[in-house]
């Protein structure tokens, strides 16, 4: 019966993964998990080790964060030395903290944790008689979380249990399946473009000014946020350009490809957009005057399907113009 439970348990879990589309990883998020660990239990006497099932929920404070709450049960393990080989059973309930490292949408996310546990076991052996031993335990662990799908992981990892009772530690390996939703997916809100300036009728008297334009497209390596030099060149026109005409400011739009996760990408995109104003900053045009604005594999220029359809959508664009004098 206990397996036929367990076994539901798990499907259900996999079922409510598979869906909800709107399920995410992130800030927000929370993880329901069951897990199976090896437990040896050196910080009682005359206890072999065991193997405990049990399960855990949590709920992520940040990208990072996560706030959980364990518990396993005392299961196939017995007393020894003499004790009369009594079968042991017992509850462990646990909080505890992870923090984890990487990006929000990385496959392999490792974790440390660090919490407290009460645990307690019956007929144990102590002073002659048989009884229940209770005790709070210290935590610390650490471990690696395999993100099969945005929303389904499996778990391995480490945990160390300090006794307060006696200074003694118990450990446990541990294996784990779980799922994760309703987190912000680590999106972050894009900066807002600037509404564009009203243009003024010209009287009917005046002539027709001239418009005059220079545009910029810059391409990166995959992966890569750096602006190569070889568009030294091109950056230092459109500043010229601008100096030329100081009322003018524009908006520079970094893209990517279709290679990895929708957060990654829009931090990607953001992140050579930024490098592009930087540029121009750097040639004289005034900060105040250059807006970036990441879009992540939004808006191909070409198909993603093809090496070289990737290459020309890895790129930063950017458009002034202007009325000539």
């Amino acid at each position: 019966m206990k397996l036929k439970n367990t076994l539901g348990i798990a499907i259900g879990s996999f079922v409510a993964a598979t869906s909800f589309g709107a399920l995410a990883q992130g800030q927000g998020a929370v993880e329901g998990e069951l897990f199976y660990k090896k437990q040896y239990n050196d910080s009682v006497k005359h206890v072999e080790d065991g193997y405990n099932p049990g399960a855990s929920i949590g709920y992520f404070l940040t990208d990072d964060v996560s706030l959980n709450l364990t518990y396993d049960k005392t299961n196939h393990t017995r007393s020894n030395d003499g004790t009369g080989h009594q079968k042991i059973k017992g509850d462990n309930f646990g909080l505890n903290a992870q923090y984890h490292f990487g990006t929000v949408g990385d496959a392999l996310r490792p974790y440390v944790s660090g919490g407290v546990a009460h645990k307690s076991m019956t007929n144990v052996i102590a002073d002659g008689h048989s009884g229940r031993d209770q005790s709070t335990f210290l935590t610390a662990g650490a471990g690696v979380k395999w993100y099969i799908t945005d929303n389904l992981f499996a778990r391995a990892g480490v945990e160390a249990d300090y006794k307060l009772d006696n200074g003694k530690w118990d450990y446990a390996p541990t294996v784990g399946l779980g799922v994760n939703f309703g987190g912000n997916g680590g999106k972050v809100a894009p900066a807002p473009v600037p509404a564009p300036a009203p243009i003024a009728e010209p009287e009917p008297e005046a002539p027709i000014a001239e418009v005059v334009r220079v545009e910029l497209d810059v391409k990166f390596d995959f992966d890569k946020s750096n602006v190569k030099p070889q568009y030294a060149a091109d950056i230092n026109n459109v500043a010229d350009f601008m100096k030329q005409y100081p009322a003018t400011t524009t908006t520079v739009a970094g893209y990517t490809d279709s290679v990895g996760t929708d957060a990654y990408n829009q931090k990607l995109s953001q992140r050579r957009a930024d490098a592009v104003r930087a540029a121009l900053v750097n040639q004289g045009v005034a900060a105040n005057r250059v807006d970036a604005v990441g879009h992540g594999k939004a808006n191909p220029v070409a198909s993603n399907a093809t090496a070289e359809g990737r290459e020309l959508n890895r790129r930063v664009e950017a458009t002034v113009q202007a009325e000539a004098k």
